[in-house]
């Protein structure tokens, strides 16, 4: 617990990495799109018109983009081609946030039976002397925070 006074340095967003089945797979230059939902259901009382209950409905969570360097491996384009050929590859994610001198683990979110809905290929210019960066976005069944 954080004591009056004491100052707490909040994670940096720049120290992350992504886990696949347990390794990293690949060095991932933007994570996204993290959350979950949970729809509203207005339940009204009967005979008290004026009053509405709010209770929780189903649970939604959004999908992540991935965004990394594009290299030689098609190893996230092949799992992508599984779901495309019909047969979805489910894998365990984690997204690991690391301390301020990216050594250790500090947190960790968990992403259960995600698969590969989407893939954007890099954005190709010949004036341009940037990266190419290529994104896919996950969906999942389950989020946790460790």
């Amino acid at each position: 617990m954080a004591e009056p006074g004491a100052i707490i340095d909040p994670y940096r967003a720049y120290n992350f990495k992504i886990e696949i089945r347990g390794v990293v797979e690949a060095h991932f230059t933007t994570c996204t799109g993290l959350g979950v939902t949970i729809d509203v259901i207005k339940y009204r009382e009967g005979g008290l018109r004026q009053i509405v209950r709010n209770i929780p409905g189903q649970v939604n969570y959004e999908p992540v983009a991935l965004h990394y360097g594009l290299t030689a491996s098609a190893d996230m384009f092949n799992w992508l081609w599984t779901a495309v050929e019909g047969k979805v590859e489910r894998r365990n994610i984690s997204i690991l946030m690391l301390n301020s001198e990216g050594i250790s683990e500090v947190l960790r979110w968990n992403l259960s039976n995600a698969w590969v809905a989407s893939w954007r290929g890099a954005h190709l210019d010949a004036m341009s002397r940037e990266v190419a960066i290529e994104s896919v976005t996950l969906v999942y069944d389950r989020l946790e925070r460790a």
